[in-house]
């Protein structure tokens, strides 16, 4: 409903910032929309064929939402370039009054989806788009207060590109790390070489190797390695072992495929491999 209040506002005031806040209003409407239905689609069960659910549909509509807002970044950016060449008269009156209205109606969707915004790549989508829509809001108020107090009304591209710019920041972020998670890089805030020393540091553990982190979806980090363990009496003890260490490390997905000996020196069609979660 919003959406289309700045619409209207935008045209009848003729502010290019106002019509840049409402184009992230109408990707809010999807991108809230899109970010509720993969909410739910995330805490459906796994079946014999999805064994991990759907949770991975989190990191495709956190990439969705920030890969929308750099589009819609650059058209504004576009636009705003030329208004500099041929600057335009605002109508202020009703753009600061628009503007005030969406600055009031962005704090309190941002606040609302603040406290899950940590947790979650998607829900940190959805919060990004309130995030840019206020931002928006800010900047019309200033221009419309520039150009109906000074005259100046080329504060209205310069205040949109400034929106845009801070827009950006946050949108390559989201996509940054979501691309990560797709192509299951290790998280940012696991360190590989601790988590082997964590391994090899484990009574009877003599080496790891073909070790792999990555993320499942916000929140999940899951972990594969072979290890080597020469005495079979100790192997159930080292793996507890090695569970317990790495959830202190924040990885609680865990297979580690033990081993006896080394893989090379078995005859091919011998192994026999225990795994365990």
């Amino acid at each position: 409903m919003f959406f289309l209040i700045e619409v209207v506002g935008g045209f009848m005031s003729n502010s290019l910032t106002l019509l840049a806040d409402a184009g992230h209003n109408l990707t809010d409407v999807a991108a809230l929309a899109f970010s509720l239905f993969v909410a739910w689609l995330a805490k459906r069960p796994s079946t014999p064929e999805k064994t991990y659910g759907y949770l991975r549909w989190e990191i495709l509509a956190a990439f969705f939402n920030g890969a929308t807002l750099l589009l819609i970044s650059a058209a504004i950016i576009w636009e705003a370039i030329q208004r500099f060449r041929s600057p335009e008269p605002v109508e202020t009156g009703l753009m600061i009054v628009v503007a005030s209205a969406g600055l009031v109606a962005n704090l309190v969707a941002a606040w609302m989806l603040h406290g899950g915004a940590k947790d979650s790549l998607n829900v940190r989508g959805a919060y990004l788009h309130m995030i840019a829509d206020l931002l928006g809001s800010v900047a019309a108020v200033i221009a419309g207060l520039f150009i109906r107090y000074k005259g100046w009304t080329l504060a209205d591209p310069i205040a949109s590109i400034v929106m845009t710019v801070l827009i950006l920041r946050g949108s390559w972020s989201l996509v940054k790390e979501s691309v990560d998670v797709l192509l299951e890089a290790t998280p940012a805030h696991i360190d590989l070489g601790e988590v082997r020393r964590a391994l090899k540091a484990v009574d009877h553990v003599e080496s790891v190797h073909d070790l792999h982190v990555w993320t499942l979806t916000s929140g999940v980090v899951a972990m594969s390695a072979h290890a080597m363990i020469l005495d079979p009496a100790e192997h159930q003890t080292a793996l507890e072992r090695m569970n317990v260490v790495l959830s202190t490390l924040g990885i609680h997905h865990v297979t580690i495929q033990i081993e006896g000996k080394a893989l090379a020196d078995c005859a091919p069609g011998t192994l026999v491999h225990s795994h365990a979660n």
